[in-house]
């Protein structure tokens, strides 16, 4: 009777964009616009103005470890899609991260040409998704 109450598929949630490494290839820097990008990828998680506007989108999956692990959450995807455009309505510049070099990325050496309230703000937005990470892995445990 135990047996039959339990599950082999892996149960995924979806958070936020889905496939959004693959969508992300599809736009192209001076050529994409506002447009372009909601009909790709629909409205940004997060957007913010400065000089120019500042999209963010996100994708993130958790899925359940092996049996052998008693099916633990597992961080499956943690994806990152920083879009800015520029006051002509084109896509001037891209950035994509995954869990694996969102941790690696320094964006005060990167991105020398933007502003300070600019910086903060990316650096205050993906601190704080860090920090909903590690929380939610924190409260399985």
């Amino acid at each position: 009777m135990f047996i039959t109450n339990c599950t082999l598929n892996k149960v995924i949630k979806h958070n936020g964009v889905h496939f959004l490494d693959k969508k992300q290839t599809k736009l192209v820097v001076q050529i994409s616009n506002k447009n372009d990008i909601v009909k790709l990828l629909g409205p940004p998680s997060t957007k913010s103005t400065f000089d120019n506007d500042l999209w963010i989108y996100i994708e993130r999956s958790i899925g359940s470890s092996k049996l052998s692990k008693l099916g633990k959450k597992t961080l499956l995807k943690n994806n990152v899609l920083i879009l800015e455009i520029d006051n002509r309505g084109l896509l001037s510049k891209k950035i994509f991260l995954n869990k694996d070099s969102m941790n690696k990325v320094n964006f005060y050496k990167e991105n020398k040409k933007m502003t300070l309230t600019q910086k903060s703000f990316i650096y205050d937005f993906l601190s704080s998704v860090r920090k909903k990470m590690n929380s939610t892995q924190s409260k399985k445990k």
